[in-house]
């Protein structure tokens, strides 16, 4: 029966789940649950009397000693497996008893700890990597507990505020530490709105250390609620002074650029290196009618038209790739149909490492200057033209009123030596034809002097077909006379901006001169056409006459007195008149002939002045 009670005691303990051995007075295995032999990798078997147990703690020396002590105790250890893993293990000791109480062994019970131990030494590994972030990065943590008004500073939080490890504050203290005044009140508010409204904080002021320093801090709460109050305040404390005095240095310096940007009359920019816009000024933010926002970011395709912003950053491309500063070109900005004419600079951006990552633009508006140099070269050239009329003016008077005045005195040295009546009668009709000459001469010239002089003819919108007719209807007779077709199509709807009698006076002459120098081998066809633009409106007026050799006659057409074919009634006037009436208004007339198939003349009326 007590054979059954062993037999069934030691199954019992093999199938315990705890780790548990039996070992004799003098270390010697009895017996140990399957688990236990498991942890050390022994085999199961029903004896074990040959197997000393200090042989599995080797890192314990005085093992038997303290057994035979009867005292229980436990120990920490590790073994390595038949696999190379190593296990963390916590053994107990204790005193086995008969029933008499006399000490027959002892039991032992083994824990695997590995977890707890990797645990443990991950929490260590992290407030290690804690501390040092603390440290490097100078923030401190600080604890409240409002139950115990207790307060509780980290080593670094101690440093911040330069007192020693061993300090231990208190609320009003670590208050107190802040500057009086406006940082003190407001940290106090913070504080105590933490835990009277549960709100947390997070503020920079200024602190003052225990040696009188002053340092900019930044400060945050974060209150614990329970219950609907708050039982605690975790916060952080954070020494910003180098980085607060920096950023501040900073906005000083960049409120100095912007105002210096913004004052210049001038456009400036800066790009990255894909062109998109990282500074600009105000004269910039004017020019697109954008605020700063609208334009930070965007690059020129955003801003331009495709074919502008390409032409850009063609540029932008050409300074960044060879470095090279493209300074004072003459470049035209075309936004919302306006052209403005900039005088652009770029040139290459540096980081602190000497690598470009951008560049620098600067364009001045010099539209008025290209207008005033637009309108000094206009002036120029109607200086020159008016210089050039003016001295040709001088050559014909010289000419034509010297050749009267020899006409006439040749006549009247004839009729002061005539005798004969009837030859006198005769030589007074040739002074009368001359005189007559004479007054027609100075009535043309006085016309010509009319036209250069009288800026203040007053221009109106005229419906140039409407104009045509009225000169046509005047010339009926003539030309049904030479049997004459005209061909008007010009349509019914243009107007061009003209001095009335101009318009009579050129329509007039050109379709006269037309009829006057007809072919003789074909009736006269004139052909008459209109094109309005918005600058300009073109009359053209066609013939099938005789035309004119322009090649030994070109330069002479539109000079006074010269005809070009032996008609008697030419008289080399009107051409020379209307040219001069034409240009009066800001116009240009021009000409094609060929010998015997005809003339166009086009005469161009400015439309915008």
């Amino acid at each position: 029966m007590k054979a059954v009670e062993r037999i069934d005691q030691s199954y019992l303990l093999k199938q315990l789940p705890k780790a548990t051995a039996l070992i004799c007075n003098k270390g010697t295995l009895l017996d140990a649950s399957y688990s236990w032999l498991d942890i050390f990798g022994l085999p199961p078997q029903n004896e074990n009397t040959d197997i000393k147990v200090a042989a599995f703690f080797p890192e314990i020396s005085d093992l038997n000693q303290r057994i035979e002590e009867h005292k229980s105790f436990f120990i920490q250890h590790k073994i390595e497996s038949s696999k190379g893993e190593i296990r963390h293990l916590k053994s107990y000791f204790a005193p086995w008893f008969d029933k008499k109480e006399n000490v027959i062994g002892t039991i032992i019970q083994t824990d695997d700890i590995t977890s707890e131990v990797k645990k443990e030494e991950e929490i260590k590994w992290l407030n290690n990597i804690i501390e040092t972030k603390v440290e490097v990065s100078k923030t401190g943590w600080w604890e409240y507990n409002v139950e115990t008004e207790e307060l509780t500073w980290c080593k670094e939080t101690k440093r911040i505020h330069q007192v020693p490890d061993c300090f231990e504050p208190t609320t009003i203290e670590a208050i107190n530490f802040y500057k009086a005044g406006y940082c003190q009140n407001k940290v106090s508010m913070l504080f105590h709105k933490a835990i009277v409204n549960h709100k947390p904080y997070d503020a920079k002021v200024m602190l003052v250390t225990f040696t009188g320093e002053e340092r900019w801090v930044r400060i945050t709460g974060e209150p614990i609620i329970e219950n609907g109050k708050a039982v605690k305040v975790y916060g952080t404390i954070k020494d910003i002074h180098d980085q607060f005095v920096a950023e501040t240095k900073v906005k000083e310096n960049q409120l100095l650029l912007s105002t210096l940007m913004d004052g210049l009359p001038l456009n400036l920019f800066v790009k990255d290196l894909e062109s998109r816009n990282v500074m600009v000024n105000k004269s910039v933010c004017n020019y697109f009618n954008k605020s700063v926002d609208e334009i930070i970011g965007k690059n020129d395709f955003e801003l331009y038209d495709k074919e502008m912003a390409q032409v850009f950053r063609e540029e932008d491309l050409q300074v960044m790739k060879h470095l090279t500063p493209m300074l004072g070109k003459e470049t035209v900005s075309k936004l919302h149909g306006k052209s403005t004419y900039f005088l652009t600079s770029k040139i290459p951006y540096f980081d602190l490492d000497g690598k470009v990552c951008g560049l620098i633009g600067m364009s001045l508006d010099i539209t008025a200057l290209k207008r005033k140099e637009e309108q000094l070269r206009n002036l120029i050239s109607v200086t020159s033209r008016q210089n050039q009329k003016l001295i040709s003016f001088a050559h014909i008077v010289s000419h034509n009123l010297r050749s009267h005045s020899a006409n006439f005195s040749m006549l009247l040295e004839f009729l002061k030596s005539e005798k004969d009546m009837e030859e006198r009668k005769r030589i007074i009709q040739m002074l009368t034809r001359a005189s007559n000459n004479l007054l027609e001469t100075m009535e043309n010239l006085n016309q010509v002097v009319d036209i250069n002089t009288k800026d203040s003819e007053t221009k109106k919108n005229l419906n140039l077909k409407n104009s045509i007719t009225k000169v046509l209807h005047n010339l009926t007779a003539l030309l049904e006379k030479n049997d004459s077709k005209i061909l008007n199509n010009v349509a019914e709807d243009i107007e061009v901006n003209c001095v009335p009698a101009y318009m009579d006076s050129i329509i007039l002459n050109l379709i006269s001169n037309a009829i006057k120098y007809k072919s003789p081998n074909r009736p006269p066809l004139i052909t008459i056409n209109a094109i309005k633009s918005k600058k300009r409106t073109m009359l053209s007026i066609s013939d099938n006459g005789m035309g004119i050799d322009l090649n030994k006659y070109g330069d002479k057409i539109f000079g006074m007195y010269k005809t070009f074919h032996n008609r008697k009634d030419a008289k080399g006037f009107g051409l020379y008149l209307i040219k001069n009436q034409i240009e009066a208004m800001g116009g240009s007339i021009t000409v094609q002939s060929e010998v015997d198939k005809g003339t166009t003349f086009n005469v161009y009326f400015n439309e915008e002045s």
